[in-house]
């Protein structure tokens, strides 16, 4: 069985490096079966790319190229690797936290196991969310704690069959002559340690402040502080921390009881300065430090510790292996050292007890239990792999309003949030109030929703206010109700139109069709002064619908036509064996325009019209579904002929459209593909997607504003939060087709079964 590593290794100078290369080397020694050759390595690169790795580092990944995760995949699924083994920490992958790890884990097609370096009890959105992801597709998820484990549970939400708790391994090293040499020269000082990459955190100040009445007790006690600054602190401040304790020590008048050593050192090393000391210290300044690697090779090495109580200090030290003081507490932590140097037996008992409890530390007994566990993760993967996922209700949220009815005001919807909380400063939108009186009525309709007859008419009322004599709308609104423009844009006035045909179709009572017949009158006569595809489009689609309730209505059906028309000729100005689009250049909310016409053939009947609407949109589906996912048009920078469909900044309205031109398709085909095709459109907002990352907020239940390249847009405005419950309730509308989705899963199955 061969293990491939993926984390950062030395050379790197990193904790995680450092774990990575003794876990490798642990494997192989507890493990009756590795061998050298059934480890390697895919290493994360800083900043600084040139390292010169060992031959076990079989790939490299640029830490902020997302590309390199895709290609990291591609390479580990074409490889030998039977399972991987990921070491995780937020800061060594790219993107906002590290996301960019999940464009690798998503893609692969062998089983995964992971080690959490950090378990954060007040995560953020991302950072919860990155770690979800990261175990829904892991076999398990190991941490070094109980507190871990009990972390992921509480606040992550993962299953407890998911987590496995192997602590931090610590080495089993001979005795270093050389360093035991070089020590000679601290023969008659009685030592004090902190090891580690310095950073404000590491709380040094405290027990350089403790020194002065330690020093005044026992004058031959001597602090060493090893370890090389933090890389990232040097790029930011250089060695202003370093060069502050200095300063400290020197205003203390203890500059010669602190020595640095200003390097990375190895584990030999540590091991040999460990044995030789009367007491380590980790006086980290915080408690949410869930793993420290130093105070478990400490431990390992029978050191006496006392440490403040951050979360794995508090497990690691219980019954009597090492001594706490609270956080920042200098003159505590002064009389605890004294306590202990005036006690050599006390100070020997927590040795003891310390040297007790590393025995079952030691790297090949970890080493033995993640083989085991990578065994474990082989054999299962193979029993799942003939089993193909197919979707069920269970998989979506509940239809939940309660961030719409926090945007909504007597007035209507407000336009943008900061996060969950409306803005009120950027005031309405014609656009967003006409996206909520239509999902609304589709939510009264389908699910009877009790806000519905409530929230229905302030978005109609809205839409009335801004509709101009001349049947027209204003497109914008100040907080004060004033307005901010004198006519809107043609992609207002069709959704209006689109909005007023569903109303009036499925219309509560008659007062809502007869108000919305009278805006839907008083408006149609300005499609004359349309000139743009999706102006043509939204119409469309709303007269469709008016004439799926007033059927045989010539005057409509001639503008219906007369705009179909227009959108046909559009397409063939445009089109060509290689571009079978409307325009030159796809833009926003492209499903809309085949979705106009599967519309209009309904109505219709026109043949060509269907074979224009689908060949459009397998065109679109062609240049949105290059991998397994919805990769929608990105708005940074547009799709233009012969060129590369730009990734970001994806747009939920641009998910809504495709989810509803594909299940309009279905209506027309009854072709059972396009309803996976929806499906798997709609699943861009639960974390399908390019970053593999959930759009919808579970929390306040509203939808973030777009997929950036690095990360999501998390304030949560009116147009994504609407876009997504419309796709949802397309989504559940067309669920009810249950036949159709048996057919689609039993074929589904029966393929991988065969391929099996």
């Amino acid at each position: 069985m061969k293990l491939g590593f993926i984390g950062s290794y030395p050379p790197r100078e990193c904790g995680i490096a450092t774990f990575t290369k003794n876990l490798i080397n642990a494997v192989q020694e507890g493990s009756n079966f590795a061998t050298a050759q059934d480890s390697v390595v895919i290493a994360m690169n800083d900043f600084k790319s040139d390292y010169q790795y060992p031959p076990e580092v079989i790939y490299t990944i640029d830490q902020e190229n997302q590309q390199d995760y895709i290609r990291a995949a591609d390479f580990i699924n074409d490889s030998d690797i039977d399972v991987c083994v990921l070491q995780h920490e937020y800061g060594i992958f790219g993107g906002e936290s590290g996301i960019y790890i999940l464009s690798l884990l998503t893609r692969l097609t062998t089983p995964y196991i992971v080690t959490l370096h950090t378990v954060l009890k007040d995560p953020s959105f991302l950072q919860k969310v990155i770690v979800q992801e990261i175990a829904a597709g892991a076999f398990k998820i190991t941490v070094m704690s109980n507190m871990a484990a009990e972390f992921l549970k509480e606040i992550y939400l993962i299953p407890a069959d998911k987590i496995t708790i192997i602590e931090h391994g610590v080495p089993s090293f001979n005795d270093n002559l050389q360093v035991q040499k070089d020590l000679q020269r601290f023969k008659d000082r009685k030592l004090l340690m902190t090891f580690g990459l310095l950073s404000r955190n590491k709380g040094i100040e405290t027990v350089i402040k403790a020194l002065p009445a330690v020093v005044k007790k026992h004058p031959e006690v001597l602090y060493v502080v090893i370890g090389n600054t933090h890389p990232s602190i040097v790029r930011q401040s250089g060695e202003e921390y370093r060069n502050y304790l200095k300063r400290l020590a020197t205003q203390l008048n203890v500059e010669d009881n602190v020595y640095f050593i200003n390097k990375f050192v190895t584990d030999e090393q540590l091991f040999a300065w460990l044995k030789e000391i009367e007491i380590y210290i980790t006086p980290y300044n915080n408690e949410a430090q869930i793993t420290s690697g130093t105070l478990s090779y400490a431990i390992g090495a029978g050191a006496a510790v006392v440490s403040t109580p951050y979360w794995h200090a508090q497990e690691l030290l219980a019954d009597g292996r090492g001594k706490l003081f609270p956080f920042k507490e200098s003159e505590l932590l002064s009389d605890i050292l004294n306590e202990l140097l005036d006690n050599p037996d006390e100070l020997n008992a927590i040795r003891h007890n310390a040297y007790q409890y590393g025995q079952h530390l030691k790297w090949p007994r970890i080493g033995a239990r993640y083989w085991e566990l990578a065994a474990e993760a082989a054999r299962h993967y193979k029993k799942l792999s003939t089993i193909a996922r197919f979707p069920d209700a269970d998989d979506f949220p509940v239809f939940n309003l309660k961030h719409i009815l926090r945007l909504t005001d007597s007035t209507g919807i407000v336009q943008h949030a900061k996060y969950g909380i409306p803005n009120l400063k950027e005031g309405y939108c014609l656009d967003d109030n006409t996206r909520a009186l239509l999902m609304i009525t589709m939510a009264y309709r389908q699910l009877k929703t009790p806000e519905a007859l409530r929230l229905l008419p302030i978005y109609l009322s809205f839409v009335h206010y801004m509709q101009t004599d001349g049947g027209h709308f204003r497109n914008f609104l100040h907080f004060n109700r004033s307005y901010l423009d004198e006519i809107g844009s043609e992609d207002s006035y069709g959704r209006n139109i689109w909005a007023f045909g569903y109303l009036i179709r499925f219309a509560p009572d008659n007062s809502y069709r007869e108000f919305a017949s009278e805006l839907f009158e008083k408006s149609i006569d300005a499609v004359k002064d349309l000139s743009h595809v999706r102006g043509y489009a939204n119409t469309i689609i709303g007269i469709s619908h008016f004439l799926k309730y007033y059927q045989g209505n010539e005057d409509m059906m001639k503008i219906l036509i007369d705009l179909t028309d227009k959108l046909m000729n559009a397409f063939e100005q445009e089109s060509n064996e290689h571009w079978l689009w409307f325009e030159s250049v796809m833009t926003y909310d492209n499903g809309i325009l085949p979705l106009a016409l599967l519309h209009s053939y309904e109505i219709t009947g026109n043949r060509k019209v269907k074979e224009v609407a689908l060949t459009t949109l397998n065109f679109l589906r062609e240049k949105t579904f290059s991998e397994k996912y919805l990769t929608p048009v990105g708005n940074r920078g547009w799709l233009r002929k012969e060129e590369v469909t730009p990734l970001y900044d994806q747009q939920a309205i641009e998910v809504m459209a495709m989810v509803l031109m594909f299940e309009q398709a279905y209506q027309v085909t009854k072709d059972a593909t396009y309803i996976e095709l929806m499906f798997t459109s709609f699943m861009w907002f639960l974390g399908e997607n390019e970053l593999h990352i959930p759009l919808y907020d579970h929390e306040t239940h509203g939808c973030c504003d777009g997929l950036q390249f690095n990360g999501i847009n998390r304030n949560q405005g009116a147009e994504s939060t609407l876009a997504y419950l419309i796709a949802h309730l397309t989504v559940l509308k067309a669920m009810e087709c249950e036949y159709e989705y048996k057919k689609i899963a039993e074929t589904v199955n029966k393929k991988e079964l065969s391929n099996a």
